[in-house]
């Protein structure tokens, strides 16, 4: 592969000298949850890095397959061996520098009970003045925690999402049909 700018385009892509194959790069989709019981937050401290030993949101990169909330619940899982229960969509952040697309939730323990899952040192649940900011990982955790701050109480604005009759979205196409 070899960087240049194909015909037609304005940018520089990764193409294959023998057949001119454009192999497009593009943002990665984050996912992730402000878990929120009684007015306090469940962090999570970083086991891994970037950022190890830092505080965080349950949030990390979509699977192929999955849909942006399935993300949002396993990373919950996977981080602070939590179950949840998703309330809406809290917030989208473009971090174009990091190539990123964040869609944060506002989500609800769904079971009792968290604990540290392998990716977190330990998980917590803060008050909004125990919030340990000095040791918040990446800025959008400051942003999300704020966001939710500002909202919590009120009922968020309706995401349109997949419509629940139509599995177009979640499941692949039978051959031969098309959008």
């Amino acid at each position: 592969m070899v960087r240049r700018i194909p015909e037609g385009d304005d940018r520089e892509r990764l193409i294959c000298p023998d057949c001119n194959f454009v192999a497009y790069e593009n943002p990665k989709i984050v996912v992730g949850s402000i878990v929120a019981e009684d007015d306090r937050v469940l962090l999570c401290r970083r086991a891994i890095e970037p950022r190890a030993g830092f505080w965080t949101i349950p949030a990390g990169y979509m699977e192929m397959g999955e849909t942006v909330a399935e993300g949002a619940q396993r990373e919950a899982w996977e981080e602070a061996r939590a179950r949840i229960a998703i309330d809406g969509v809290l917030a989208v952040y473009s971090i174009a520098r990091l190539s990123q697309v964040q869609v944060i939730f506002r989500a609800q323990l769904a079971k009792p009970g968290f604990e540290a899952g392998p990716e977190s040192l330990e998980v917590r649940q803060f008050g909004w003045d125990e919030i340990p900011w000095d040791d918040i990982a990446f800025p959008s955790v400051r942003w999300a925690l704020r966001a939710w701050h500002e909202t919590r109480g009120a009922t968020l604005p309706a995401a349109v999402l997949n419509p629940p009759e139509d599995d177009r979205g979640i499941l692949p196409l039978p051959s031969g049909q098309h959008e």
